[in-house]
């Protein structure tokens, strides 16, 4: 923890309003013959002090009400426990939690009347909290209010079962079951600055309430695994996770969670200083929104701070005898700044982990990979049409310029030899072996320009770090995908002549707001590209969630899905693709296929292409372990994830059709996406085992024929070379700016 400590005055003030908050709410009273709490629980355990330490800056009022949330929300937290953990009533929790839906309106003040403490509390804080935020942060703040809600469902479900999630199934559950997001939305009330719309839903923004939810709940895990795990049962803790899937004992599992949560403390420093600028100028953002930003993301510091310094102090958790590390005269003295905590650091807290993401050594050469066993429970089903999707794609791709010289430079990327070798026909024949000719031959266009894209960009814009490049190549796609018109510029190169040409024919049929949702989905594959050209030229390896989560873009996770939804027709309800189940079955699949392609590319992108972007070499750096070791645990994981697909497919498939009253209709839907699904996974294992992509003798043949050589200039795209880390930002930015003015 970088960042010193603040307490605000107002802390005794706070402390004596929620108390008679607190009774007036009925907080004190048994329900339905259970003891929730009494005064001296709510004295003992200090929410005051933790606002006042998370929020040192805000005025006397405002602390009382951020204090009656908190106090709201553990309350909470405990009266499900006694209510329907402890006693697993899952049909008693789904509607004592769907009626808490009518407590928190985007527009007017109507409710219904409260029955018991918890709805009387959301009751009363509503109504205060709402008034003078934007219908944007309303419906932000009702959404995180809901989650934090309504997961707690997932807990419950996992307890009955005596189940153990994986670890990427336990950080995303855990971001909305602990309620950091919703933390982050009351940070904005606190600090009176809220995100722009425009920006809040942007990489940047994300990553800064995601590592911020992420180093919440991690610390929370490490303080609170006595109480939760050894006394009340739960097995919702990452120590606990880590326990199971790592095979440790309790102190190591609990000493890589502690370097998981300092991973993600600094990837929140990183993103404030390196990507805020980019962002601020690429979107040419003004003065006040931006200082709304650093107030935003100071206010999340401070949070960081406070809450490692109360759960010190607070007697809720396993500290008899420990003592506050906070220094008055410290936290008065230190620069507490947006970025500050490099210069605050001591080189006893330092060591050597900071540095572990940027000790990349490229070109190692690594050998083939050992390839475990790998799971697939799904039967391998080929299309018949192969063969003319084969011929067919060797043709556009020719018609495409894919096969020619990278324009302004004398480098042939591919050559028809290695398209054939590729073979991505192979690929979309077992993804989709019902498809016909012209759908298979679409799919395998759309894999092949992908593709492309993925090996154009580690050749033009890394050898260069030309994030400005890159950033005006993403810039110039959006033209090539028109929502109205079907006008669009003259191409500069293959990835514009390509995506024109695979734009036009898949959205001839769609209507506005599916082409919209198609749109946004390439766009968030080209960003992602964009995200591996920064990380180059900082020289970042990225860490493990981080990782995983920008992988699913890079991999094209979400242009699989909205290609397959579009087939779906409206027959299943919106808000059903937004649930946690269908989220649960998609990502699932994305991360098998996404682990699967890195155990195969391991020695294509280490040896061959300098890269780092690989599931393999995240884990290597992040646990400092040997290259086998980290193969078994990325095949563990995407074995943990398919099952993890399978149990969705099994028992929450069924539960989501009754609790939303779907009809025959939109369940055959859905059923058969589980069966594309593993189609899906099916046919891209048997790709990688069949095509020539990956092997030693083909790599050698392809890359000792014509060496990678930097591209030095493009007629479309100035290049601009910052080099050395920490020196791009500011060039970059201003280079962003000066486009800005000019973009769509």
């Amino acid at each position: 923890m970088p960042y010193p400590a603040r307490l605000n005055p107002h802390v005794d003030g706070a402390r004596a309003h929620t108390r008679e908050w607190a009774a007036e709410m009925g907080f004190f009273e048994t329900q339905q013959g259970h003891h929730i709490w009494d005064e001296t629980d709510l004295e003992r355990h200090d929410y005051g002090l933790l606002c006042a330490y998370t929020h040192p800056e805000c005025d006397g009022p405002e602390l009382d009400l951020i204090t009656d949330w908190y106090v709201w929300v553990f309350y909470f937290d405990d009266h499900f426990l006694e209510l329907y953990k402890r006693t697993q009533d899952s049909e008693g929790a789904r509607d004592y939690l769907h009626r808490l839906r009518d407590f928190m309106p985007l527009t007017g003040t109507e409710m219904p009347d409260p029955t018991n403490p918890v709805e009387r509390g959301l009751a009363d804080l509503w109504p205060r909290t709402v008034p003078g935020m934007s219908l944007d942060w309303r419906r932000r703040f009702a959404i995180t209010t809901q989650a934090l809600l309504e997961e707690s469902r997932w807990e419950l479900a996992n307890i009955t079962e005596g189940r153990i999630a994986n670890p990427i199934e336990y950080i995303e559950m855990r971001r909305k079951v602990g309620g950091a997001p919703w933390s982050a939305n009351l940070v904005e009330h606190a600090v009176q600055a809220e995100v722009p719309a425009e920006l809040a839903g942007t990489r940047p923004l994300c990553v800064l309430r995601d590592t911020f939810s992420d180093g919440v709940h991690l610390r929370n895990d490490i303080f609170s695994y006595e109480r939760e795990v050894r006394e009340e049962g739960e097995n919702a803790n990452c120590i606990l996770v880590l326990e199971r899937f790592l095979g440790l004992d309790t102190q190591p599992a609990a000493e890589v969670v502690n370097d998981l949560l300092t991973s993600r403390v600094q990837q929140f420093e990183y993103t404030a200083v390196t990507e805020l600028p980019l962002l601020f100028a690429e979107f040419a953002v003004g003065p006040q929104e931006q200082a709304d930003v650093a107030r935003y993301a100071k206010g999340l510091q401070d949070w960081q701070a406070g809450g490692h310094e109360w759960h010190l102090r607070s007697s809720r958790y396993m500290n008899k005898g420990r003592k506050s590390t906070a220094n008055p005269l410290l936290a008065m003295l230190a620069p507490s700044g947006l970025g500050m905590s490099a210069v605050r650091i001591s080189p006893s807290s330092l060591g050597l982990k900071r540095f572990d993401s940027f000790r990349h050594v490229p070109y190692e050469p690594v050998g083939p990979t050992p390839l475990p066993e790998i799971y697939m429970p799904f039967t391998l089903q080929m299309n018949p049409l192969l063969d003319t999707a084969r011929e067919n794609t060797v043709t556009w791709a020719r018609g495409m310029g894919m096969l020619g010289s990278v324009p302004g430079t004398e480098l042939t990327l591919w050559s028809e030899h290695d398209l054939r070798e590729f073979d991505f026909a192979l690929c979309s024949s077992g993804l989709d072996p019902d498809a016909t000719q012209p759908e298979l031959d679409l799919a395998t266009q759309w894999l092949t320009w992908g593709t492309y894209v993925d090996d154009y960009y580690p050749v033009v814009f890394f050898p260069t770090k030309n994030l400005l490049g890159a950033k005006l190549q993403g810039r110039r796609m959006l033209d090539f995908m028109p929502l109205e018109s079907a006008a669009t510029p003259p191409a500069a190169n293959s990835i514009e002549s390509g995506l024109a040409d695979l734009w036009a024919r898949t959205t001839v049929t769609m209507n506005a707001e599916q082409r919209l949702e198609f749109r946004t989905a390439v766009r968030s594959f080209i960003s992602a590209c964009e995200w591996e050209v920064l990380n180059h030229v900082l020289h970042r390896i990225p860490d493990p969630i981080d990782y995983v989560e920008m992988r699913r873009d890079t991999f094209g996770s979400d242009l699989t899905k909205a290609l397959s939804r579009l087939s779906h027709g409206n027959l299943v309800p919106p808000q059903v693709y937004r649930t946690q189940t269908i989220t649960n079955l998609e990502n699932t699949a994305a991360d098998y296929a996404i682990l699967l392609n890195d155990l195969f590319s391991y020695q294509k992108e280490t040896q061959f292409e300098g890269d780092f972007h690989n599931g393999v070499s995240v884990i290597q750096n992040f646990l400092n372990c040997d290259r086998d070791r980290a193969v078994t645990l990325v095949n563990d994981l995407m074995t943990a994830r398919l099952q993890q697909f399978e149990r969705v497919v099994a028992h929450e498939l069924p539960t989501l059709y009754e609790e939303y009253q779907l009809d025959e209709s939109a369940r055959r839907i859905l059923d058969r996406r589980a069966v594309e699904l593993q189609d899906w996974m099916a046919g891209i294992l048997n790709w990688h085992i069949g095509c020539g992509r990956y092997t030693e003798p083909k790599l050698m043949e392809r890359f000792r024929r014509e060496p990678v050589q930097p591209a030095e200039s493009s007629p479309a795209l100035p290049f601009l070379r910052p080099t050395g880390l920490g020196t791009s930002a500011s060039r970059i930015s201003s280079g962003l700016a000066r486009t800005s003015r000019a973009a769509p």
